[in-house]
């Protein structure tokens, strides 16, 4: 869960937003973190230092498991919890943090071409685990991520959508430098994702090996500049396109507000 504003790269990395697209979704959560951690949490936010925001110390909640603006398409609800443990040794923040879920997730029939394979209701099992770490970046700073578990997958060979295993995440490095009261953070990250996007056509296959490498600059904290560089190889197929392999390389840059 992270605001756009606390992330240096423009996109959500594959391997963890396949599990909850743009991260929302109708449900009901309690956040609890003790008074010392949550004013933790709100001055890593206030120095600009990336953090994920305040979720809380422990996370526990259910939802409708088929995301934000989509109707729920069966009785289950699924269920997620999280801890997370941020801490200082000297003058550098870190944190440390474990979450999972578990659910049945349900294929709209928008979502699957004619023809393609499938179990009766197109309703599969939906669950994963995830591990992150973090160094805050004063000035150095790094953030991985990794998840894995089994989902809807299309399968090329069978021609149909199975539950499969997935993994992936990302290892991300960058360094804030601040200078005449603006700030420049430098950054790399590389991700790799191996599962299904159960929110696309035919819960569509996805390898996923891309590198990034940018620059974010605030002149001040109402206004920031990212401009990015990527690499990307994918393969991703579904029934209509059970052989699509693609690579190539692309430079964008975003404008944002803040307030």
């Amino acid at each position: 869960m992270q605001s756009s504003q606390n992330r240096l790269p423009l996109d959500r990395v594959d391997a963890l937003n396949s599990a909850v697209a743009n991260e929302r979704d109708l449900g009901a959560f309690l956040y609890w973190a003790p008074v010392k951690k949550r004013a933790l949490f709100s001055d890593l936010v206030k120095k600009g230092l990336k953090g994920s925001g305040d979720y809380g110390v422990f996370a526990f909640g259910t939802y409708n498991g088929q995301t934000a603006n989509q109707p729920e398409l069966n009785a289950n609800r699924h269920v997620v919890s999280r801890f997370t443990w941020p801490f200082q040794v000297n003058n550098q923040i870190f944190e440390a943090s474990v979450q999972g879920y578990s659910g049945l997730f349900t294929l709209a029939s928008s979502q699957l071409s004619t023809g393609v394979g499938r179990v009766g209701d197109a309703t599969y099992l939906d669950q994963r685990i995830a591990g992150t770490l973090v160094w805050y970046p004063q000035p150095l700073g790094f953030v991985a991520e990794w998840n894995l578990g089994r989902g809807p997958e299309y399968n090329p060979l069978s021609d149909s959508i199975e539950v499969q295993g997935l993994h992936g995440g990302y290892v991300q490095a960058m360094y804030r430098w601040e200078k005449n009261g603006q700030t420049y953070i430098p950054f790399g990250r590389y991700q790799f994702y191996d599962g299904g996007k159960k929110h696309e056509r035919d819960a569509r296959s996805y390898t996923v090996s891309e590198l990034e490498l940018g620059i974010e600059w605030a002149p001040n904290k109402f206004w920031e500049l990212v401009v990015m560089h990527t690499w990307s190889n994918r393969r991703y197929e579904d029934h209509l396109k059970p052989s699509n392999q693609q690579s190539g390389r692309l430079i964008r840059i975003q404008a944002q507000v803040n307030f």
